[in-house]
């Protein structure tokens, strides 16, 4: 009877420190054992969304495309984002002067949601970059093809758009995340930080460039984000390929690295805009090459227009300097383009 009362008795005692126990931790909910800086998560997820759902257009309009709108008189909101010297002698009838910098962030309150939004600059790098945090922080946004030098200005008819009248930025209350307008003027701020340097407006010129490669700098690496086909037939020497195209985020992580600079270019600097400043908001440290690879709409720009080495198949843009090993080659699986102008 003894041995009885004693298992009992400890069978109690037992059950009621699990009680306890069970009391105590009901009360206070357990603390994760890593920390998360607030707001991280929902920039990265906005970031990553913007290559997980680029639409075919690749956040781009042509620049007829974009005149003929302007043209038609159809609802959108156009910003021109260079200097107030240059939008006062000749801007797109109803754009409004918000320049390239600080003025951004700090204007997201007064930019619709419910209408698309056309931005340019003076050749497309810097409206790629605004292009893609406008989308991350909710709007519609694209980026006029070549920008206002070597696009709008060419087309035909656009005297008939152009006007030297200033557009008043409208009044807006317009709501962005708390946690991606912090971002967005942390982007600006750090950017601000780099003026008068080699990496001014998050950009490096193909000198400073070409110079960086001499070095044979091992904390700096090149990106290529043109078409795996034109990567092969001749790229900056060292450089790695990863397309530009939608899905593209998947391989931000295995591919590149968090502790290196990484210099991004494609054929005119336009869409590697678009990735450095989604690769930025997710911690990298990334900077475009100017007019990248360069083009025949870019003549005396761009890399292979300043003469500077390649390697691959022969083709365009001159002899073969070697062959690309697998390691510089396209992933394998990795997405492919979207349809539309990859400058």
């Amino acid at each position: 009877m003894k041995r009885i009362k004693l298992l009992l008795f400890v069978h109690i005692l037992v059950l009621t420190i699990i009680l306890t126990g069970c009391s105590s931790a009901s009360s206070k909910p357990a603390q994760s054992s890593t920390t998360q800086t607030p707001g991280t998560s929902i920039v990265a997820d906005a970031a990553k969304a913007y290559f997980a759902n680029m639409p075919a257009d690749i956040y781009k309009i042509a620049e007829k495309d974009f005149v003929d709108k302007v043209k038609a008189n159809e609802a959108m909101f156009i910003i021109d984002i260079r200097q107030a010297a240059d939008y006062d002698q000749g801007h797109i009838m109803g754009a409004v002067n918000i320049p390239w910098g600080e003025a951004i962030a700090q204007k997201l309150s007064n930019l619709p949601k419910d209408k698309a939004i056309m931005v340019y600059c003076y050749t497309g790098q810097t409206a790629g970059q605004t292009v893609a945090l406008l989308n991350v922080a909710g709007f519609k946004a694209k980026s006029v093809n070549l920008g206002w030098n070597l696009g709008i200005s060419k087309v035909e008819g656009v005297a008939g758009v152009t006007e030297t009248k200033a557009n008043p930025v409208p009044e807006g209350k317009t709501q962005v995340a708390p946690e991606i307008q912090k971002a967005i003027t942390d982007y600006f701020d750090k950017m601000t930080a780099l003026n008068g340097t080699t990496y001014a407006n998050y950009k490096i010129s193909e000198d400073n460039a070409k110079a960086v490669l001499d070095t044979k700098d091992p904390s700096v690496m090149f990106l290529s984000v043109r078409k795996a086909e034109d990567f092969d037939k001749g790229h900056i020497p060292g450089a790695i390929n990863l397309p530009f195209a939608k899905g593209m985020q998947a391989y931000f992580g295995p591919l590149l690295p968090t502790d290196k600079k990484i210099i991004v270019y494609c054929y005119t600097g336009q869409t590697a805009g678009q990735t450095v400043a989604i690769l930025r908001l997710l911690g990298y440290d990334a900077v475009s090459l100017n007019s990248g690879m360069g083009t025949e709409a870019t003549p005396g720009t761009g890399w292979v227009n300043k003469g500077f080495p390649v390697v691959g198949d022969a083709g365009a843009s001159g002899p073969a300097q070697g062959t690309s090993t697998p390691s510089q080659s396209t992933p394998t699986n990795q997405p492919q383009p979207s349809a539309g102008d990859h400058s």
